[in-house]
């Protein structure tokens, strides 16, 4: 059996000050997130304090390369069949995302996965992830 991915309306992403640059960053076709000032750990999803510490932390570009850790294809949800998976990247960070641009049945665990950018309806970009 064959799934085919199949893009979807996506809505788009609620944009303020703390998340402004990670959206302008996306129109770049750049994955970034936020690494803490004074204990060094890259955090997601990305916000101006450490979760970890309080410390401050700054943006930082991302390879957008990873590992799908788990990953469910959702067939009756809606009118189109999609993957939501977690993606641990390289850098060793976990994010929640779909698995695009690809037959959905052969999607699994461990497959190496590249990040991609959709548009929403207002056209601002979302990072999702491809077979690599």
């Amino acid at each position: 059996m064959s799934t085919p991915y199949v893009d979807r309306p996506l809505s788009a992403p609620l944009v303020d000050a703390a998340t402004e640059a990670f959206w302008a960053a996306t129109r770049e076709g750049r994955l970034t997130s936020r690494r803490c000032q004074h204990c060094g750990k890259l955090h997601w999803y990305p916000r101006p304090i450490c979760p970890f510490c309080q410390g401050d932390t700054e943006w930082e570009t991302l390879s957008g390369q990873g590992s799908i850790y788990s990953v469910s294809v959702t067939r009756r949800a809606g009118p189109q069949v999609y993957a939501i998976a977690y993606v641990t990247l390289d850098e060793g960070i976990t994010v929640l995302t779909n698995i695009v641009d690809c037959d959905l049945d052969t999607v699994h665990i461990g497959q190496r996965v590249k990040v991609v950018f959709k548009p929403t309806d207002d056209g601002q970009m979302v990072p999702m992830f491809t077979p690599a």
